[in-house]
């Protein structure tokens, strides 16, 4: 990851750390530039060209000097400075009551102070377990059984209201059933 960073023109040394506040895991890129101002938007398009999707760092901070290093000649991840998540979030607000309980969900979610309707759930740092935490959460608060499915292929608020819409029309929401007693055996634990 840090090969791929340090690829670019820009940038001389980097470092990628796991940044495990909230709910969410989220890698973040630390880089100092060769020379002159790098954009890490640029940066951070570069090595999605070079990077499996879950290695691709979600944010990339633009360090002033060198890295921070140990007394050893290692990395000091304790003197690297946070990333300022809210600066992810776009500046779109929720224009439906439906968009603003997703964003909510959304930004609960990946533990963010809050999401733009127009912002992607995976370049903010979602994953599939984080999908798989808002498609119950969404269950639980709007009573619509989306699919995770539902999140990879709509990932902005925008595009999961439309699916709401679509599946509160199409599907009758999750209700519990009546419950065997014994409980049957999964086919794996029947046996042979």
């Amino acid at each position: 990851m840090e090969a791929a960073l340090v690829g670019h023109p820009g940038v001389a040394q980097a470092a990628v750390v796991a940044d495990t506040g909230g709910e969410s895991v989220r890698l973040v890129g630390y880089v100092v530039p060769a020379r002159g101002p790098v954009v890490p938007a640029e940066l951070r398009a570069h090595v999605v060209g070079l990077l499996p999707e879950h290695k691709v760092p979600t944010t990339v901070v633009v360090l002033a000097a060198a890295l921070p290093l140990t007394p050893n000649g290692k990395l000091d991840r304790r003197a690297l400075p946070a990333p300022d998540w809210s600066a992810l979030a776009g500046d779109a607000e929720p224009q439906t009551p439906e968009q603003e309980v997703l964003a909510g969900l959304v930004a609960e979610v990946l533990g963010l102070p809050r999401v733009g309707t127009h912002d992607g759930f995976f370049d903010l740092g979602g994953h599939s377990m984080a999908a798989m935490r808002l498609v119950g959460r969404i269950r639980a608060a709007l009573g619509v059984d989306l699919t995770i499915r539902d999140v990879f292929d709509s990932p902005t608020v925008v595009a999961l209201a439309d699916r709401l819409a679509d599946a509160a029309a199409g599907r009758p929401a999750l209700a519990a059933g009546p419950r065997p007693d014994p409980l049957p055996l999964a086919p794996a634990q029947r046996g042979p």
